[in-house]
């Protein structure tokens, strides 16, 4: 028997609808599922997903702009700056009834 996890609901219709948005999408789902366990450079995840990198870079913008993906940066023993990418969420429920929609996030806290 697996345990449930609450999660949170969204109210908000707009982040409603930003949210269905990107769970449409086949990249979005990919990089969310691949940063999932472990962070990840943009590199990691593009060569993993074998998504251009370019699509990785637009999607990772658009997750962090809607509070799905966290990063964290670090500068290395060269001086360059890198960041890695890890999901805030470990399940989206979404259920539809008539004019209403229900959206609950479980977070990622692993």
């Amino acid at each position: 028997m697996q345990a449930l996890i609450s999660g949170r609901k969204v109210e908000d219709d707009s982040r409603k609808d930003a949210i269905l948005q990107v769970m449409s999408d086949k990249y979005c789902r990919s990089i969310l599922e691949i940063a999932m366990e472990k962070s990840k450079s943009a590199m990691e995840i593009s060569a993993e997903t074998k998504i251009p990198i370019s699509t990785v870079y637009r999607r990772l913008q658009t997750l962090h702009d809607n509070k799905l993906l966290g990063i964290s940066g670090s500068i290395s023993d060269d001086g360059k700056k890198y960041f890695l990418y890890k999901s805030r969420i470990k399940a989206i429920a979404t259920s539809f009834n008539g004019s209403n929609v229900e959206i609950e996030i479980v977070p990622n806290i692993s």
